[in-house]
């Protein structure tokens, strides 16, 4: 494992971190806390030393299995939390003191911990990034104790932008992969101007650049991969990356060509670290051989140009329009 420097926290992570989302369990399916501990665990085995979690994935209990896990461990990893999308009108009358106090006590209550290492505000409404209140009270809530870092989780590019004017504000996490690639435009640079980690999540688009999907591939009712495909529950780019479908797996067809392999999971990670403004990727895992494929990025050779290049032309003819521009 290779490790970053998280922006202005100095923190040294690994370049492959944990995401928990589907921790023990896939989209859908029952939590199995036996799978969940063995995947955490795998995780450690690999130099892992960074997880990321919110408080409504497995409806707590991802945060509750991770509290207890690292009580075991005498070397105790990084753990982000996010907050926010518990709120049954996620609007941003939402993101009040009361609220905000309430859910941060909740997850220390459910990591066990005294402080959170980081909260990160979870995907907010646009209109949040314009309340200075709510990042004034997460600067009090470092001072007395409760968080010792905070960030924020964005939807779209301008939002970061925007989250970057608080100078408390020490990590943004951002979609950004193969299909996604605007960040690169101006987003990193200034997020490196500015030393602010940058998270990188769905980095395979919902599985998509694994290579391992075709048009017959199905998912489950309750799998955001079905319910979620135009945004009927929350933003579409969430699901895809806002690519749709088919066009998605015709440009992966183009990138396996590029590659000459059919397992595209550890070449769409080791593109991603690529870019140095990237300070972790956090691909999620189900269970343990997942977490097994992910790491393998960090084996990989560096890409070339010529490949960089032509992942960048996959990009232009399949995906630029229309997702460039909504995100």
């Amino acid at each position: 494992m290779r490790f970053r420097t998280f922006g202005k926290t100095g923190i040294k992570v690994s370049e492959i971190s944990l995401g928990t989302w589907q921790l023990g369990s896939r989209w859908g399916d029952p939590f199995n806390e036996e799978v969940a501990v063995k995947t955490l665990d795998a995780a450690i085995k690999t130099d892992i030393n960074l997880f990321d979690t919110a408080d409504v994935y497995q409806g707590g209990m991802s945060e509750k299995i991770i509290g207890k896990y690292i009580k075991t461990l005498d070397q105790k990893p990084f753990v982000i939390t996010k907050t926010g999308r518990r709120l049954e009108n996620h609007t941003k009358e939402g993101y009040n003191e009361d609220n905000i106090r309430k859910f941060i006590d909740d997850s220390r209550k459910n990591l066990d911990v005294e402080a959170l290492d980081m909260v990160l505000l979870h995907c907010p409404p646009t209109d949040v990034y314009y309340m200075p209140e709510v990042f004034k009270l997460l600067d009090q809530l470092k001072v007395e104790g409760k968080i010792k870092h905070y960030g924020v989780s964005v939807e779209r590019i301008e939002e970061g932008l925007k989250a970057m004017d608080y100078e408390g504000v020490e990590a943004i996490e951002i979609i950004f992969n193969m299909f996604r690639l605007r960040p690169t435009e101006y987003f990193f640079k200034r997020a490196q101007e500015q030393k602010v980690g940058v998270i990188v999540r769905v980095p395979l688009a919902s599985g998509l650049l694994t290579g391992k999907f075709t048009k017959k591939s199905t998912f489950g009712k309750d799998d955001h991969r079905t319910f979620n495909r135009h945004g009927e529950a929350f933003d579409k780019g969430e699901t895809f990356s806002g690519v749709d479908y088919e066009k998605g797996l015709e440009a992966v067809e183009a990138l396996k060509k590029v590659f000459h392999t059919d397992n595209l999971t550890a070449i769409a990670l080791r593109w991603i670290l690529m870019f140095d403004a990237v300070s972790t990727v956090i691909p999620g895992a189900s269970k343990p051989e997942y977490v097994y494929d992910n790491v393998n990025a960090t084996l990989l050779p560096p890409l070339t140009k010529e490949q960089m290049k032509a992942v960048e032309e996959v990009y232009n003819t399949y995906i630029k329009d229309p997702v460039h521009y909504i995100w």
